[in-house]
């Protein structure tokens, strides 16, 4: 039973990791000019959140390595960015890069 709750937790952390990553390369290949013209956070502002929650969360870990309530946080700030400024984002953009 241990080694499924292993397995579980680094499949959890492999997903959070690609969501850190996700929201970090998405907010750099994105054209600085449609942050405000979408009504959010410039895009300098957002590369700092993201970047920030991805480096946080991937240095600060439970003492057993499994992911913690900052691992938890940092995912959420990389959420906001993906759930709500992206789509906004894209929209502005026609929806590609």
């Amino acid at each position: 039973m241990a080694n499924l709750f292993s397995w579980t937790d680094r499949l959890v952390w492999l997903g959070l990791v690609v969501v850190w990553l996700w929201a970090f390369i998405d907010c750099a290949t994105r054209k600085a000019a449609t942050f405000p013209a979408a009504n959010r956070l410039t895009k300098p502002a957002w590369l700092a959140i993201t970047g920030f929650s991805a480096l946080i969360g991937i240095l600060v870990q439970n003492p057993a390595g499994t992911p913690g309530i900052i691992s938890l946080i940092a995912v959420t700030a990389s959420s906001v960015y993906l759930a709500d400024v992206r789509p906004a984002v894209r929209e502005i953009t026609g929806g590609g890069w």
